[in-house]
């Protein structure tokens, strides 16, 4: 699906299941552009069910990660991106850092967080699968669909094609 964030905005901002999400996410991953079904996971400088998550097939999900915006840990890097590339993820919005931003840019997925750490998160098995996230002025709502590009983040209730 070919679609900008400007013109889905354009169309549907007025729609009461039509979010925004404010500025300040960077582009790390390979695709700028990309698109899916929202999965979330809570992840408190833990990003042990971040990766549970995405050993699963994506079946071309985005895998929303409210890590509460830290900056004191990365909980994706290069291994966590090429698995969600391996198991068909369409990207991966991290509302807190990543590291191995190099070789994160190198695969073959969109991947947006808010800077990048060179420490690892915790392994303490800590969090909470799909359930309701709210960061950047947006509940992600899991099931409902996100839609990514330069210009911005927006979700949906609905898929917009």
């Amino acid at each position: 699906m070919d679609f900008k964030t400007a013109d889905l905005c354009d169309t549907h901002a007025d729609s009461a299941h039509f979010q925004i999400a404010e500025p300040g996410f960077l582009h790390y991953g390979g695709r700028t552009t990309f698109y899916g079904a929202i999965s979330t996971v809570l992840a408190p400088e833990d990003n042990s069910l971040v990766r549970k998550a995405l050993e699963e097939p994506g079946n071309g999900r985005v895998l929303v990660v409210d890590g509460g915006g830290s900056r004191r840990c990365a909980l994706v890097g290069d291994q966590l991106a090429l698995l969600a590339q391996k198991n068909g993820w369409a990207g991966v919005v991290v509302h807190g850092c990543i590291r191995d931003s190099e070789e994160v840019g190198r695969t073959a997925i969109g991947v947006q967080a808010l800077g990048t750490h060179p420490r690892r998160s915790g392994k303490r098995g800590a969090g909470q699968r799909d359930v309701e996230v709210r960061f950047a002025g947006v509940t992600f709502q899991p099931g409902h669909f996100l839609y990514a590009d330069a210009d911005g983040i927006v979700t949906s209730a609905t898929a917009l094609t």
